[in-house]
């Protein structure tokens, strides 16, 4: 099984979890409601470091709990012991083996926090070290670059914040229509394929998101990094314009995730300026068409995306704060697609590996 296979198998781990995983997120988050907890903290590397930040959209606005990422080296390298026991520590990791992230979960641990992992591997260390553990049940993943570990992280997020707020029955009622949406994403790879053959001679980038979707421009960023080995920089929409927008110039690519949402008008008057004004060349995700730059080239979240008539469509209606689990898919597929057109092999991308041990 390749990179693709894993892409194409998101929407049956989606629907697995949504099958499987409520009773332990029910547990937890009652335990969760048992303490006084005030904050939470969450430690991951790289591609789980994203699935951090969309918690920290997520638990932030849904659950008004404050979110901060992790600096394991603070524990690490410099031996600080930042006071844990007020906050649920989150240990996110598709391998469970990082020893910096262990050792956050452990630290926590040691001060009576709540610790929870959330992992593929409910035998690791990270998993072993936690009171609790979110087994993301994806099965093998043999890629080096995460893709179904990534979307199975950020549904058990999802699940834990519902299930905070509304209980397991809503829960289950209002993530339903993820896994069909995610089909519904597959579908528009012929339309990343496309776009990447017209950017495979590109050799910098601009990724760009804002709210929920800053951490899919951090993934898409990511994946163009390990796969593509192109220089690809992301911003959150609000932070590009406080300086980095000097960089902007004719010809000058800039990928954006721009869903329906509350953060949907900010970058679209953003991407105007970029297009109309100081020449960028732009490739835009979004499940409408409707006021985007009539020059930017656009693949859809679903091939209903183009019509007016959208009854069937299963994007239709999904709220923003669940649309980065979909929006990444056609992200993903074009990272694949440009690999491929520039002469890469996805599968074995240069000097990475599956698991990276950082202490």
């Amino acid at each position: 099984m390749g990179m693709r296979d894993e892409i194409l198998e998101q929407p049956n781990v989606a629907t697995g979890l949504l099958e499987t995983s409520l009773p332990v997120i029910e547990a937890i988050a009652k335990a969760i409601q048992s303490r006084e907890i005030e904050f939470v903290l969450i430690a991951g590397r790289g591609t789980s470091d994203h699935a951090g930040v969309y918690a920290q959209y997520v638990f932030g606005t849904r659950n008004d709990l404050p979110v901060a990422l992790a600096a394991p080296s603070l524990l690490s390298i410099y031996g600080a012991r930042p006071r844990l026991r007020r906050a649920l520590v989150i240990g996110i990791s598709q391998s469970g083996r990082s020893p910096d992230v262990v050792g956050v979960i452990e630290e926590g641990r040691r001060q009576d926090a709540l610790t929870l992992a959330v992992t593929n591997d409910r035998s690791s260390p990270l998993a072993v070290a936690a009171e609790w553990v979110i087994d993301v049940a994806a099965g093998p993943e043999r890629a080096v670059a995460a893709t179904k570990t990534y979307t199975a992280e950020l549904l058990v997020l999802a699940l834990l914040s519902t299930v905070l707020r509304d209980g397991a029955v809503a829960a289950r009622e209002t993530l339903a229509r993820v896994p069909r949406a995610m089909r519904d994403a597959l579908d528009v790879e012929a339309d990343t394929w496309r776009a990447a053959a017209r950017l495979r001679e590109m050799r910098a980038c601009i990724v760009l998101g804002r709210g929920y979707e800053y951490a899919t421009a951090l993934e898409w960023a990511l994946k163009l990094k390990e796969l593509t080995y192109l220089f690809a920089d992301a911003y959150s929409a609000a932070d590009f314009q406080h300086g980095p927008i000097a960089v902007a110039e004719p010809g000058l690519p800039v990928l954006a995730i721009a869903p329906s949402g509350r953060a949907r008008a900010d970058v679209l008057t953003l991407l105007a300026r970029l297009h109309d004004e100081l020449g960028a060349t732009l490739l835009v995700i979004a499940d409408r068409f409707d006021g985007l730059p009539a020059g930017a080239d656009v693949v859809g979240l679903s091939t209903d995306g183009r019509s007016s008539d959208r009854r069937d469509d299963a994007i239709a209606g999904l709220p923003d704060w669940l649309m980065p689990i979909v929006s990444i898919i056609p992200a993903q597929l074009f990272t694949y697609h440009l690999a491929l057109a520039r002469g890469d092999d996805p599968e074995t991308p240069r000097s990475i590996s599956k698991i990276t041990l950082t202490r």
